[in-house]
């Protein structure tokens, strides 16, 4: 049963990110990654909420599905890394190395906002 809730959630998540990606980086005309950016740090901001919220509030099977399945496969860390390694090496130096710190700091306070937000709602959540 585990295996199948990851699997739905990852379901959903895949095709969700793939949506996503291009339709952000539509609108955008850069080379900066818009849309995997957007997608990882939704996806840790989502993470943070089902994490934050586990201990008082979610059973197992919810985080399995949300948190495991949905998050892991909305959010990418190949895709992260390999066009941060395309623009390096494709010239844009910059906006390789910004988007490798802009990145991991909007994720990680993502991640950490999302954790604060469930904690507050749920109160007794770690």
């Amino acid at each position: 049963m585990n295996a199948l809730l990851v699997i739905l959630g990852a379901a959903v998540g895949a095709p969700l990110r793939y949506l996503t990606d291009r339709a952000v980086q539509a609108r955008h005309d850069t080379v900066f990654p818009w849309g995997t950016f957007t997608v990882n740090v939704v996806g840790s901001l989502v993470l943070g909420l089902i994490v934050g919220a586990a201990a008082a509030a979610v059973p197992h099977g919810l985080l399995l599905l949300i948190g495991v399945g949905f998050c892991g496969a909305l959010t990418t860390y190949s895709t992260f890394s390999y066009e941060a390694l395309g623009l390096r090496e494709g010239g844009a130096r910059f906006y390789a190395v910004a988007y490798v710190v802009i990145s991991v700091a909007a994720a990680l306070g993502a991640a950490f906002t999302g954790a604060a937000f469930a904690q507050a709602i749920w109160p007794g959540s770690t």
